[in-house]
């Protein structure tokens, strides 16, 4: 049968660490408040002359050399970001460019946090249907440019960073098992960056004065539509293989807050600590670099075995949220 399988992963980080002790010398915060309410300790930050395609082309150069794939071999470069370096062109047009990926098209995709599981699926289904046989999959943000580092509420959030995973043609049982991807756009206003677009154009009086180009949350209300929305998404995978929480060895969560992951863990009935991935206390909220960032981290650290079921489970701005079921 054929499957698409992920041959490769890689991630890039920034070097630069502000530390929840840092912030609370920049806003009314304190270590233990953002501990508490969020499980953050650190997150990475960009530093000048450092730009999504940075850390896009670093973490997709270690996923195809783990997979042992040339950057010409590509069919199609798939990058999803809420943060391009450009409006246009596409942050995925300069990565093909960075790595040398002649043969490749390539595009962005927006769906925030979800978008690595968007892109994923994507791949899947070209895979799939023979359209390609190697397709690499970002997700990459420098977030840290969009965030108001005044807003307490928001700006202990985020971080910046890229993962990359190489998804090639593949015979047998071993692969993406399925992925499953939905959206409900009655909640767009809960989570946006209002300015720079053509309804708050980043010129206009109006977006300076309000400082509309930054990241907008109603936190509360997130919250509940995630953990809900992520419970669905990865019940949806489970259900369409036959399986149950039971089945799975690994559950890779979008990286938002510790909260929201021990919720949706908790209803899913895998609380063993060893069966889920947390990093955000090391970087934050990455949005679509959170997940091919645990990815990778999971995957060079020896987590993920042969035979073992991967399950991966996000939600984002839009709102978007996906799961995708794989095995190892």
């Amino acid at each position: 049968m054929l499957r698409s399988k992920i041959t490769g992963t890689g991630s890039a980080l920034p070097e630069k660490i502000l530390t929840n002790s840092d912030l609370e010398r920049m806003v009314d915060t304190s270590d233990e408040w953002i501990t508490t309410r969020t499980g953050i300790k650190q997150r990475r930050i960009a530093a000048e002359g450092q730009f999504t395609s940075t850390f896009a082309v670093e973490a997709s150069r270690s996923a195809l050399a783990m997979a042992g794939v040339k950057a010409e071999e590509l069919d199609l470069i798939i990058l999803g970001t809420v943060t391009p370096d450009f409006p246009f062109p596409s942050t995925a047009c300069i990565v093909q460019h960075e790595i040398g990926a002649v043969n490749a098209a390539a595009f962005d995709l927006s769906a925030a946090c979800s978008g690595f599981i968007y892109g994923l699926s994507i791949a899947d289904k070209y895979i799939r249907c023979g359209d390609a046989k190697k397709v690499l999959v970002i997700g990459a943000e420098v977030l840290s440019r969009v965030v108001d580092w005044t807003d307490r509420n928001t700006c202990i959030l985020f971080g910046d960073g890229s993962g990359a995973a190489v998804v090639e043609a593949s015979q047998g049982d071993c692969g993406i098992l399925s992925t499953h991807i939905f959206s409900n756009g009655s909640y767009w206003d809960t989570l946006y960056q209002p300015g720079c677009g053509n309804r708050n154009p980043a010129t206009s009086e109006q977006t300076i004065a309000e400082r509309l180009f930054y990241i907008k949350m109603e936190g509360n209300d997130v919250f509940k539509h995630a953990v809900r929305a992520m419970e669905e998404a990865a019940c949806t995978a489970l259900s369409a293989n036959g399986m149950t929480p039971a089945d799975v060895s690994l559950l890779i969560p979008h990286q938002a807050n510790r909260r929201i992951i021990d919720a949706t863990a908790k209803r899913l009935g895998i609380t063993e600590e060893d069966r889920v991935v947390i990093n955000l206390h090391n970087y934050g909220n990455t949005s679509s670099a959170s997940i091919p960032i645990s990815l990778d981290e999971a995957n060079r650290s020896g987590r993920m075995k042969t035979g073992d079921i991967v399950l991966l489970d996000a939600f984002g701005g839009g709102f978007t949220y996906g799961s995708a079921l794989i095995r190892c």
